[in-house]
């Protein structure tokens, strides 16, 4: 373990009220794992965003009156697919080799510690937080088909591409939020036990928010104006925004609780 990683697990467990809780070789290559792990989950949606809006610009309708897909739109939709899966596959891989991590650190504990009640979503994600999630999918979800039903030309190829986009931005999150809330304890004592259990609170927290959803809009459906459609697609994310803002403002209470964790058996 290389001494820049020991202190920045010091320094971890300082922050959050755990600074009696001694910074082992264990949780520190665990932290750095999940740190360069959240650097490429960030990377990956980026890069796809930018990608999806060179798909998007691509294959525009010349005429703004044109209307159906094109043999061109067609294609751009293939490769958004193909976009989407491998959006999907990185952070996947990136889940699987977090869990490696954990599963090689828990490998060499001479003991397990585990909890009396294994934490769920509710403890872990919260409740508030899971219904934004799931409301701000729906919502994207329904917007973009409704967008997809009722206009026609470009506006319903932007629809097509936010909801293919939004699938797969689903399903990576889904697949993110499985691994958090189902891979195994790593802990040998009571202060491990609880760093163990802060650790899964904000890898879910993070994995939760959905900053794609937001940003999706942007490179599709903006680009046919800010008409009254477009702009109940603006008062959309701002009420997510606030929404999010408030609830993270809320959950600071519920982070000094969960300072001191489920008991250890």
């Amino acid at each position: 373990m290389r001494a820049t990683e020991r202190e920045i697990a010091r320094l971890w467990l300082a922050a959050r009220g755990l600074a009696d809780v001694t910074p082992a070789p264990m949780l520190a290559a665990r932290l750095t794992a999940r740190r360069r792990a959240r650097l490429a989950a960030a990377v990956l949606p980026a890069v796809f965003l930018i990608a999806t809006a060179l798909v998007y610009v691509s294959a525009l309708p010349i005429r703004p009156a044109d209307d159906g897909f094109g043999t061109q739109q067609r294609w751009a939709l293939v490769v958004l697919t193909v976009l989407v899966a491998g959006l999907v596959l990185g952070l996947s891989l990136l889940a699987r080799w977090v869990r490696r991590v954990d599963q090689r650190a828990g490998a060499e504990l001479p003991r397990r510690a585990a909890h009396s009640v294994r934490p769920g979503w509710r403890t872990v994600l919260g409740v508030p937080r899971a219904a934004l999630l799931v409301i701000t999918y729906a919502g994207a979800a329904v917007l973009a088909i409704a967008a997809l039903i009722m206009r026609d030309g470009a506006a319903r190829y932007a629809a097509v591409i936010l909801l293919i986009g939004l699938c797969g931005v689903a399903v990576g999150t889904a697949v993110q939020l499985r691994h958090v809330l189902t891979h195994p304890v790593v802990a040998g004592d009571e202060g491990s036990l609880r760093a163990d259990f802060l650790m899964r609170v904000e890898d879910a927290r993070e994995v939760a928010v959905p900053t794609v959803v937001w940003s999706l809009p942007v490179v599709s459906v903006f680009d046919t104006g800010l008409d009254p459609w477009n702009t109940g697609w603006l008062v959309f994310i701002i009420l997510s925004v606030i929404a999010l803002a408030l609830i993270t403002a809320w959950d600071g209470r519920i982070a000094l609780a969960a300072q001191h964790g489920p008991s250890a058996r």
